[in-house]
């Protein structure tokens, strides 16, 4: 059983592109639409009113488009919204928050997570909740960095200027910096988090001045990798995979292999050559979205249009 129709993606702007990255990594036989809603960008600094109008308003677009799943790229849209999302569509639909946490909550050595996020959601508190879910003795310091997603809106991703804005952003988890330019903690060792969850999909595209500034005690995660993977599981378990894979293992793909050849009785796709579509939507200034998007990709991307909701 397989499903042809292109898979949605949805953020308030060009972060998303970092979850959509690793989609077509992972999932190079779908198609996919995405839709950023630059115009109103961004949605961390709004009301949980505003954002759930103008998710849905984004994603009745992408529903309209006969769309088979949509992932809601957007940390603040997850964490305000999911629900409402669930209730409204009649097909999958994943976010980005549990994804993002569950990397958090396996990563981190000393049970301390820090997570930097939007207002809104930070204000929800949903990055918390869902990285206790997944173990309830990691303690989680939420900070809002609201300066981040303005910056990668405007694609300025690295400098002195932007690095500054990052370390002072920061500071309150990581400590103030000293006239040596080094971190003065406040904490003991023991005290301090070993693991900085990005909570919005803008801030993977500051993460080498993020690591830079946090240093190397602090590993950084993100959702879009775990996210494409939970979006393989979805669409396996619906049926919805596109036609050019087939699940099975290596050995039914070649019957000549062995277990000893190294792939043989392990969940691997088998891929053909099926032609796919990827269009790239923007509610804002496409020439500006374009920008960003070919700095993510490394490519060009032909089929950028504009889109009103």
């Amino acid at each position: 059983m397989s499903d042809p129709r292109p898979i949605g993606v949805f953020d308030s702007g060009v972060g998303g592109l970092t979850v959509l990255r690793e989609i077509l990594r992972r999932s190079p036989h779908e198609s996919t639409i995405y839709l950023g809603d630059n115009l109103r960008a961004p949605y961390g600094t709004r009301s949980d009113d505003d954002v759930r109008a103008f998710s849905i308003e984004c994603l009745d677009e992408l529903a309209a488009r006969d769309v088979k799943a949509i992932v809601v790229a957007c940390n603040t849209s997850t964490a305000v919204a999911l629900g409402d999302f669930r209730r409204r569509y009649d097909l999958p639909i994943l976010g980005v928050v549990r994804p993002g946490a569950v990397t958090a909550s396996l990563t981190t050595r000393n049970r301390r997570v820090g997570v930097i996020a939007t207002p809104a959601t930070v204000r929800s508190h949903a990055y918390f909740t869902a990285i206790k879910d997944e173990n309830p003795a990691v303690e989680v310091y939420e900070h809002a960095t609201p300066a981040f997603v303005p910056l990668v809106e405007a694609g300025r991703l690295g400098g002195p200027d932007v690095e500054s804005i990052v370390a002072e952003a920061l500071a309150p988890l990581l400590g103030e910096r000293g006239v040596d330019g080094e971190f003065v903690f406040p904490l003991p060792p023991s005290a301090r988090i070993d693991t900085l969850l990005l909570g919005c999909t803008h801030y993977p595209l500051l993460r080498p001045v993020i690591a830079a500034v946090a240093g190397d005690g602090v590993a950084i995660v993100d959702s879009a990798t775990a996210t494409a993977s939970a979006l393989v599981e979805l669409l396996a378990i619906n049926g919805l995979e596109a036609p050019g894979t087939t699940r099975g293992t290596a050995a039914d793909a070649n019957p000549g292999a062995t277990a000893a050849d190294g792939d043989a009785g392990h969940d691997r796709p088998t891929e053909l050559t099926i032609p796919t579509s990827h269009i790239q939507l923007t509610t804002g200034d496409v020439d500006a979205f374009r920008v960003v998007a070919e700095r993510i990709f490394g490519e060009r991307f032909p089929e950028i249009g504009s889109v009103q909701v």
